[in-house]
């Protein structure tokens, strides 16, 4: 039991001396709560300027991407119509190869037929033109049978 009036007197002296700190001490806690709140303010209005950074950055970054997509779209245009073009020339050009190419062929029979007349005329001067290679201006070494693609 003297433990627990130990306790108790200690207890007294402890509250006459907050009795008599009481004007101090509570200055102390007011003064620190204050600083607390104002601390809180500060860090409160330090995390909305950073959230308006952030999304001033954001919206800046959404504008840049935009224009970017805009800048994309239009030289996907020009591409496109650059490649229909070339489709369309390509289509003349193969159309044209074809043509040529029977052209081509139609002159070979000619030559063909005017080589076979002058062989029976003269053979002797046949044999001697064959020789020469005078038709292989048509034939495998020519470069017109190249595909175009």
């Amino acid at each position: 039991m003297s433990s627990g009036t130990s306790f108790a007197s200690s207890q007294g002296t402890r509250s006459s001396r907050s009795a008599e700190d009481c004007p101090d001490l509570r200055a102390q806690m007011e003064k620190r709560r204050k600083r607390r709140k104002e601390s809180n303010r500060e860090s409160a209005r330090r995390s909305r300027v950073r959230k308006q950074q952030h999304l001033d950055d954001l919206s800046s970054q959404v504008d840049q991407l935009k224009n970017q997509s805009q800048q994309l779209s239009m030289v996907l245009g020009m591409t496109t119509q650059n490649l229909v073009a070339l489709q369309a020339q390509n289509s003349v050009m193969q159309t044209q190869k074809m043509e040529l190419e029977s052209r081509l062929c139609a002159l070979g029979e000619i030559i063909c037929c005017m080589n076979s007349i002058t062989n029976a005329a003269n053979p002797a001067a046949a044999m001697g033109a064959t020789a020469s290679g005078a038709y292989d201006i048509f034939g495998a070494g020519s470069t017109w049978s190249q595909p175009i693609d």
